[in-house]
């Protein structure tokens, strides 16, 4: 084998590497909230329903990057939730929150939160019945 082959192979390699540790952050899976509490300190991906039982703590005057809310997951378990950012629109009508970040001593500190909202065109699933009839019947 010539040189430059070995070269290009060796450089390959290293970028096959580099690829695998800089995205082994990406590589977490979702977790429940008691097994998130066991694993303190992980990054963690967390599914879970906003509280509707429990206070919202969020102040656009004070402090726009200061959110608080309870979340709930599939399980029963329950964690207050810290998102240092703006508050998500629709964070109320979401069906399902997923959550990255780490699992504090006595909350999880989010990083990012993605939200699984309802259907705008939930309500008005009749009227859309109605518009497809009425189309389909002038279409004859």
């Amino acid at each position: 084998m010539k040189k430059t082959h070995i070269i290009f192979l060796i450089a390959i390699a290293v970028l096959i590497v580099s690829l695998i540790v800089f995205s082994a952050g990406d590589f977490s899976t979702y977790e429940s909230i008691s097994s998130a509490k066991k694993k303190q300190g992980t990054f963690v991906h967390l599914i879970a329903k906003l509280d509707k039982t429990e206070p919202i703590e969020y102040d656009a005057i004070k402090n726009p990057n200061y959110l608080s809310f309870y979340a709930v997951d599939s399980l029963g378990g329950k964690t207050k939730v810290i998102f240092r950012n703006s508050k998500p629109t629709d964070l109320e009508k979401s069906e399902r929150i997923v959550m990255k970040g780490k699992m504090e001593a006595d909350h999880f500190e989010c990083k990012d939160i993605l939200l699984k909202c309802p259907s705008k065109y939930k309500d008005d699933k009749k009227q859309l019945e109605k518009t497809i009839t009425n189309q389909q019947d002038s279409a004859y």
